[in-house]
Order: structure tokens, then C-alpha cells, then sequence
């Protein structure tokens, strides 16, 4: 695994969003929900994730999650990805990574 150094790890802008819509995406190659999360004053962003083992769109719903929100924009299909939502990876299951208590949306995880 390569080292980061503390200015890579500063590049990479990570802030607590609400999910305010969730809904299958149905044309994904890989089952997958379209998301919207409100980041606070950053505004609305949208998402595709793969996390269709753990979770329904109901359940999405009022999660408060930790995402990426400076990647360029992602075309998948016909939906631009706008951040890069974060969890646990084991094979197909992936867990949210979310805030232990409700905090103020867009606040700079560091």
C-alpha cells in the first residue's frame, strides 16, 4: 500500500450529508440506488452506490452518512454520480460508514 502524505490527505474533501431521496436504479449493470444527499451549504449532491445487500431505499432515508464531494462528476448509464458515499467493504456487503450523532450537514470530516 502506498503512503499518503498529510497535503494528499488534505485534497481529499470528506463531509456528513442527510439522505433526502433514495430509489432503485434500474438501469445499473450492478443492483444500485440512486441517492441524494444534502451537504448543508454545498447543496444537493446525487450518488450511485451498490449497497442493495444491506438496505432498502425506506431505510436510506434521514441516514446521516460521510462522503467524498470533490471527485469530477462519474457518468454511470445515464446518471451523473456526484460524490462517493463511504462503508465497509466485505465482498458484497457493504456498511454505511455513518456520524454517531446527528451533526450539522457539510461538516469537513478530518
Amino acid at each position: 500500500m502506498n503512503n499518503l502524505t498529510w497535503s494528499d490527505f488534505e485534497k481529499v474533501d470528506i463531509r456528513t450529508g442527510t439522505i433526502i431521496a433514495a430509489e432503485i436504479f434500474k438501469e445499473a449493470r450492478k443492483p444500485a440506488y440512486k441517492l441524494q444527499i444534502d451537504f448543508g451549504e454545498l447543496g444537493i449532491k446525487k450518488t450511485s452506490a451498490q449497497i442493495t445487500v444491506q438496505y432498502t431505499p425506506e431505510t436510506l432515508i434521514g441516514k446521516q452518512v460521510v462522503a467524498v464531494v470533490n471527485f469530477p462528476p462519474k457518468q454511470i448509464a445515464n446518471f451523473f454520480s456526484e460524490c462517493l458515499i463511504l462503508g465497509s467493504v466485505d465482498g458484497p456487503t457493504i456498511t454505511l460508514l455513518e456520524t454517531e450523532r446527528k451533526v450539522e450537514n457539510g461538516l469537513r470530516i478530518g
